[in-house]
């Protein structure tokens, strides 16, 4: 591409310039500035429906094994690397110190919370980094300059990034929460009314009413009195007596039934549950009658494109195909039959061999696959039967 630049009087810097359109963006962008993501943990923590529907998709995308295919080869970032190592590090073992069911549901939950994971590989094992603590350093020739984490710095050779999507940022992707923030909170507020309610012996304010004018000496002696004797919090309320003409009055009209909380909550959990790519059916143990379609377009719409998603960025890594094993969920069955009859298609068109489409499947080598079949009906003649088509046939006597 260099020899243009000659012939126009261009200079190198000038190509690499134009080799990305958005690198003037790129070097303004403060890469370093990130959601907050302590309210989504805290909502994690906190509200029951989040902690569940989070969990789930944890759970079911990091149960999910990787097929680290044989005979597919990409540049990667990193060379050297074996292809059995790198199935050890994604299916097994990544670190001396983590299972692959504890290293993916770490990632998988910074991915939900934070909108970004990070992985970093030494050489030889892969080490999880908290995404909440990791700073992004943007390069307007490079696109990233440096990754830090706990002030040590990390070469973008060394980092796995995988983020979700931002309409904002190129660097930094946005929790899937976001959207529901609004209802997260709505939530927590109305629990915590509920709170405070039960807290007050289920009672709305209370307002005591005189006809008389009373000085503040009066009314504090009086606040003391009362408070002594009405204990909701704790269960004690002792018998009390109005003299002077007292009048004890509700504060609201508005009772607990009145707000219907139950039904508010319900109808904003089914929110922050779609927001997750969850389906509220799944969650309702009341209706299974469309339980298996929802939980097929479940892992179709919402766990496939998570973990294709770290699957694509350890293939660009490490340079090795990279997908994921469907074969035991139950939910998936219909989709790999499709895939079967595809592969098989393709099998007998000639196309790819029975290895090939085996492994893609996820089953294991076995003898007397290597070979490409040619179709009977578009290859060989009767002369040359070893290449296909109709075998001659033998004269008769």
């Amino acid at each position: 591409m260099a020899w243009y630049n000659k012939i126009l009087g261009g200079s190198q810097k000038d190509e690499v310039e134009k080799l990305n359109p958005a690198q003037t963006y790129i070097g303004n962008e403060k890469a370093s500035s990130r959601e907050d993501s302590w309210s989504y943990e805290r909502f994690y923590e906190e509200l029951e429906i989040v902690n569940r529907g989070v969990n789930m998709l944890v759970d079911d995308a990091a149960g999910i094994p990787t097929i680290v295919q044989r005979g597919y080869r990409t540049t990667g970032v990193v060379k050297g690397v074996k292809r059995s190592k790198v199935d050890i590090l994604l299916n097994v073992q990544p670190n001396p110190y983590q299972d692959i069911s504890s290293f993916k549901r770490n990632l998988i939950t910074d991915l939900l919370l934070d909108g970004n994971m990070f992985i970093y590989f030494d050489g030889v094992h892969l080490y999880h980094l908290p995404a909440d603590k990791v700073t992004i350093h943007a390069d307007s020739s490079t696109y990233v300059e440096k990754y830090t984490y706990q002030d040590i710095d990390y070469n973008p050779s060394e980092i796995i990034h995988v983020k979700e999507n931002s309409f904002h940022s190129i660097y930094r992707g946005v929790s899937r929460l976001k959207p529901a923030v609004r209802t997260m909170r709505l939530i927590y507020s109305m629990r915590n009314f509920q709170d405070n309610f039960f807290k007050n012996g289920a009672v709305p304010g209370l307002v005591l009413k005189s006809p008389n004018t009373l000085s503040e000496k009066i009314k504090e002696r009086m606040m003391v009195s009362w408070q002594s004797r009405y204990r909701p919090d704790s269960g004690g309320r002792r018998p009390l007596i109005l003299d002077g003409g007292l009048e004890v009055d509700s504060l609201t009209e508005a009772n607990f039934k009145d707000l219907d909380f139950q039904n508010s909550i319900l109808e904003n959990e089914k929110i922050i549950l779609k927001s997750l790519g969850i389906p509220p059916i799944l969650l309702d143990s009341g209706n299974n009658a469309n339980l298996r379609p929802n939980m097929r377009l479940y892992y179709m719409e919402t766990i496939l494109p998570i973990v294709r998603k770290i699957n694509f960025a350890t293939e660009r890594y490490f340079g090795f195909g990279v997908t994921e094993d469907i074969t035991d969920i139950p939910a998936l069955q219909p989709e790999l039959r499709d895939q079967s009859a595809y592969y098989t298609s393709l099998v007998n068109g000639g196309i790819i061999t029975a290895a090939e489409a085996r492994e893609r499947l996820g089953f294991e080598e076995i003898e007397n696959t290597q070979e490409i079949r040619i179709p009977a009906n578009i290859a060989g003649s009767a002369s040359n039967p070893d290449q296909g088509g109709r075998p001659a046939e033998e004269d008769e006597e």
